[in-house]
């Protein structure tokens, strides 16, 4: 299962927002979309969702194009969660997680054990089960967002596209639903591409970085290849000092601002030992 892009143009009217020409996104692996906002990270991944019609190029899934794909099998292929989703009015949270077992279901639309089975494991896996009875309107957005992730794991769908997950989470919250992520693409063998603004979570959690920067993607890679001042000073402006840090048996590499750039003579990668005190 491969989702791949190619010679991909998104545009607002006249005017082109992101070209990817070559993109692939293999299975059972986890990828981040960092970068400054209005880079195209949002726009790439909708596409990737098949949401937007490319100006030119395409978005296939297994040798054919997501225009092509019925929505019913598209959904339970893929699934995509927007940075600020739309709760309809008067909708519990077991409602709204039940929506995630429609592509599974028949004509009628009736539940069956297994899809009551699923919305149960994904309320619990969300950490809302205490909250199946409440309005969603009524939840705080961190609770919501929650609601929402608990929707999209009851798909049960081999891509999962998250635009921006943690937003209203603090970040206890934050750690615990990419903690969450994280198992369930190791164990479910999932391709996880979500959004995220913070560089040091995303290094952490991801397999590979697709780093973009006015509508393109000028960094691809395990985030230990590409992650350094350099790069956060073409896309942010900033310049950084880096850090690596040992998580799981695994280097992972953390940069801490040290100013603007043009105005910070310090520069470059520290080990982990010379900066144990580092607050990341």
């Amino acid at each position: 299962m491969t989702l791949v892009a190619r010679e991909l143009r998104l545009s607002y009217g006249a005017r082109d927002v992101v070209h990817v020409p070559d993109l692939r996104l293999e299975r059972n692996s986890t990828v981040c979309l960092i970068g400054p906002n209005g880079c195209g990270k949002s726009t790439l991944l909708r596409a990737l969702a098949g949401l937007i019609k490319p100006a030119a190029g395409e978005v296939g899934l297994d040798g054919q194009p997501l225009a092509s794909w019925a929505p019913k099998s598209l959904a339970r292929r893929l699934a995509f969660l927007p940075q600020s989703p739309s709760t309809p009015d008067g909708i519990g949270v077991r409602q709204l997680i039940a929506h995630g077992r429609y592509p599974h279901q028949g004509f009628f639309a009736r539940q069956s054990a297994r899809d009551r089975d699923v919305i149960e494991w994904a309320m619990d896996a969300a950490g809302v089960g205490h909250l199946h009875d409440r309005d969603v309107s009524l939840l705080s957005g961190g609770e919501r967002q929650r609601a929402w992730i608990a929707m999209i794991l009851a798909q049960e769908s081999d891509i999962v596209l998250l635009d921006e997950p943690t937003t209203y989470l603090d970040m206890g919250h934050q750690a615990e639903l990419l903690a969450l992520l994280s198992e369930l693409q190791r164990t479910r063998r999932l391709t996880i591409v979500m959004v995220l603004h913070d560089l040091n979570q995303a290094s952490q959690y991801a397999d590979r970085l697709l780093a973009m920067h006015r509508g393109r993607i000028v960094a691809d890679g395990p985030p230990l290849d590409i992650v350094d001042s350099r790069l956060t000073e073409r896309l942010f402006g900033l310049v950084t000092q880096r850090i690596e840090r040992t998580l799981s048996g695994r280097v992972v590499p953390c940069c801490l601002p040290v100013g603007p750039a043009g105005s910070a003579p310090g520069r470059g990668r520290t080990s982990s030992m010379e900066m144990m005190s580092a607050p990341c």
